[in-house]
């Protein structure tokens, strides 16, 4: 296996930039560079040469010896200065070293999921954390990476183990007088698992944490959706005119409210087709964006609005403007009057939508093998045949621990590796 480097810290220029080693030939690589392989885990000052001794900089380096390294390999870390052209020199300097190469995305993460030092649902929990723009995000990121999904399959993996030993008792000892039928306790320790794994996927998704709650401005034209979405938004994504049909198309953009994702959807306004094809078809679209948000904010006639959507009396500035007998709420977003009031109602409504935070938000990935696990338990209700519940149990088995990567394909380490930046 050869011996990888990043630079892991920002990009330059920066204050100090820290490059990172790993693999067979890290010690070989500090040596080459600085003349020495420090005390383990103790910070050490050196200079930095490259192959003709010339002096690269002055910087601090530090040696993990595996396997007990971030990535279960000796690693080693050299903190220089984070100009461009040192962090450019230092690089060419440990490309010099034999068996040295520059690391892929995502390279040393998945050493230390190879390595054992994490696993698959960890990896994909810092994966979420390197990509988090929000509190929430970052909070459920965390969760998952410090292992909470872990450790809740591990539990789950535990009573299924027990299960098949009752099953295993069975098949082995049905001959003897002792063992003659499964306890009574089998069957309720089957459904109390599905009762649990069924809690686990009926939980938000991971989803809704990426693409923030989806909120959908929806009325007929010049009903003020535009100046509505550019004030929650707080851009001029939209144009807004007095001429019926100026939007076209849809139009979404992600804002962060009160810590919690969202995105805003824009559409055409919703009226009878004309003869306008172009119109028609935004129409078309408004009607499917509708459909896939989880809210939305009706401008138009009160009672006319797709169900459960909330009426808003919009354009409360004008004297004209259609009064509603019980609307959500009264605004006018050219004014701003009533703005707060809806954004503290849908960072309310978003929050029940939302993880917990710190808690375990499924990807489809993991919602789709943990809904394997309670397919095959569901399976188990249904036989009763000791060798087809011993097999539903295996097949169960085998679902967790694809969930956690004992058992994975190298398609998936790939597009989730992939993910990660040059030095992580």
């Amino acid at each position: 296996m050869s011996t990888i480097f990043a630079l892991s810290s920002g990009a330059p220029p920066a204050g100090i930039g820290v490059i990172r080693i790993t693999g067979p030939n890290t010690r070989a690589a500090l040596e080459a560079v600085t003349g020495t392989v420090p005390e383990a885990r103790s910070m050490r000052r050196a200079t930095f040469r490259n192959a003709d001794g010339d002096a690269l900089d002055d910087g601090l380096l530090v040696f993990f010896p595996g396997p007990r390294s971030v990535t279960g390999e000796d690693l080693g870390e050299l903190h220089c200065h984070g100009g461009r052209a040192v962090i450019a020199a230092v690089e060419a300097a440990l490309s010099a070293v034999e068996g040295c190469r520059r690391a892929q995305p995502g390279e040393f993460t998945r050493r230390a999921f190879a390595n054992g030092r994490i696993d698959l649902s960890e990896a994909e929990g810092l994966a979420d954390l390197l990509s988090a723009e929000t509190e929430i995000q970052r909070q459920s990121a965390m969760a998952m990476a410090g292992g909470a999904l872990s450790a809740q399959v591990e539990g789950w993996r535990e009573r299924l183990l027990g299960l098949s030993a009752q099953i295993e008792a069975a098949l082995d000892f049905d001959d003897e007088d002792d063992v003659s039928e499964l306890p009574e306790s089998f069957g309720a320790g089957v459904a109390a698992l599905q009762s649990d794994i069924d809690a686990a996927l009926d939980a938000p998704r991971a989803e809704v944490l990426k693409e923030g709650y989806r909120v959908a401005l929806a009325g007929p034209p010049n009903a003020g959706k535009s100046t509505l979405f550019n004030a929650l938004t707080e851009s001029e994504a939209a144009i807004t005119a007095e001429i019926p049909g100026t939007t076209r198309d849809v139009l979404t953009q992600s804002v962060a409210l009160g810590g919690i994702p969202f995105t805003f959807v824009d559409m055409a306004g919703l009226r009878a087709p004309g003869e306008d094809r172009i119109e028609a078809i935004g129409i078309e679209r408004a009607a499917g964006e509708i459909a896939k948000a989880d809210l939305t904010l009706w401008l138009g006639a009160e009672g006319e609005g797709p169900p459960d959507a909330w009426e808003i009396e919009a354009q409360a500035d004008r004297e004209d403007h259609a009064r509603k007998s019980n609307p959500r709420c009264r605004l006018s977003a050219r004014t701003g009057d009533g703005l707060a009031e809806l954004r503290h109602l849908l960072i309310a409504r978003a929050s029940e939508a939302m993880p917990k935070p710190g808690s375990v938000a499924l990807n489809a990935r993991q919602r789709e093998l943990l809904s394997d696990v309670r397919a095959a338990l569901r399976s188990c209700a249904n036989v009763h045949d000791p060798l087809l519940i011993a097999e539903n149990l295996r097949q169960a088995r085998s679902a967790l621990d694809a969930l956690v990567g004992r058992t994975s394909t190298e398609d998936v380490l790939d597009a989730l590796f992939g993910r990660f930046c040059i030095g992580k």
